[in-house]
């Protein structure tokens, strides 16, 4: 966690990441040449670049919305997440290479402006056999270039966290135009099968991985609200058993439509929201480090006992009232103001 912005941040972790990286994407490119040369050996460099910077950024982008599924499925994958946003810039750059290469050899020559030639060259877009399928390529490029460009926590301090959680959505839009980009462009030249592949097999994993983690935590949150306890005459829920927490960590019940962790620390019990202000990661699932509640997404801290993050930092999130009553932790289901301190229940030994 960083209170001031700086161009690069790059810690022995993540320069180990950034190696790793580049040493796929020389591999992968380096592989994709031989094996066309091999295969194909009349293809020309300028087609040898497109093809394999194109289907290198597929594969990436499908990796980078692999992750956060992955990642709820097993903690293992979470290394990749701190990093998703270097493998972001990584795949923007790479379709970047794609396109301008694309661009050049297919509309640099008329006595047009490229992007006059882009837009103008074809416009049968109520054909499916002639759809000027490169337009989808260049608007996913488009949102892809406001991502890398606003991947910096500068954009998310400046925008805040809902805003720039919306912009970086927009990568499944991408997704899906680039989905389109392929198979329409692969249906009209008739030359490539292996990304007809690559897109088919990556969008299959991408619905159903998303689709079982959705559904499994849907199951979760309905699992919880079952076993939520009556509201009390003072206003609390019942909401787990001291046994239910492992200490330093927390339990992730819903109450509503909030979901709240209940962190067990230091024979205390607090609750706070489960989402954090940075970019909205779950931080019941992450520990109380050094007292301080720790996101496991990037790291950021707050105080158990009043939602603050440790000076100089200054996000904040809702606190919760608890109370214990033997092994029974109830809380109140009405979050206080982001901030406010309140005292944590005790745990009496």
């Amino acid at each position: 966690m960083s209170h001031d912005y700086q161009a690069v941040l790059w810690n022995p972790q993540k320069k180990k990441y950034d190696q790793f990286i580049v040493l796929g994407i020389i591999i992968y490119l380096m592989s994709f040449a031989g094996l066309t040369l091999l295969f194909d050996s009349n293809t020309s460099l300028e087609t040898l670049i497109i093809r394999a910077f194109g289907s290198l950024a597929i594969i990436l982008l499908q990796l980078i919305l692999s992750i956060g599924p992955l990642t709820r499925i097993n903690k293992g994958f979470m290394p990749l997440l701190y990093n998703r946003r270097h493998l972001g810039v990584s795949m923007f750059l790479i379709a970047t290479v794609h396109g301008v290469f694309s661009l050049i050899q297919f509309h640099a020559l008329g006595d047009t402006s490229i992007i006059d030639s882009l837009f103008k060259a074809n416009q049968n877009y109520n054909s499916v056999g002639d759809f000027p399928f490169q337009t989808l390529g260049f608007f996913a490029l488009i949102i892809l270039f406001t991502m890398a460009a606003t991947s910096h926590d500068f954009w998310n301090a400046n925008l805040g966290p809902r805003v720039w959680k919306i912009i970086h959505m927009f990568v499944y839009l991408a997704y899906l135009l680039i989905v389109f980009h392929v198979l329409l462009g692969a249906y009209q030249q008739h030359h490539a099968n292996y990304l007809l592949f690559i897109v088919c097999v990556g969008s299959l994993w991408l619905v159903s991985i998303h689709l079982y983690t959705g559904f499994s935590e849907a199951q979760r949150d309905k699992t919880s609200n079952a076993k939520l306890g009556k509201i009390q005459n003072d206003g609390f829920l019942w909401a787990c058993t001291i046994e239910d927490i492992n200490d330093n960590c927390a339990k992730v019940i819903q109450l509503g439509t909030e979901r709240v962790a209940v962190f067990k620390y230091d024979n205390k019990i607090a609750a706070v929201s489960n989402v954090c202000e940075h970019q909205n990661g779950p931080l019941g699932e992450g520990k109380v480090i050094d007292g301080c509640i720790t996101c496991p997404w990037h790291g950021y801290q707050y105080k158990p006992e009043d939602g603050q993050s440790p000076p100089p930092f200054t996000e904040k999130i809702h606190t919760y009232k608890v109370r214990l009553e033997k092994n029974n932790v109830y809380v109140d289901p009405t979050p206080l103001p982001k901030g406010t301190p309140t005292s944590p229940a005790i745990i009496s030994v």
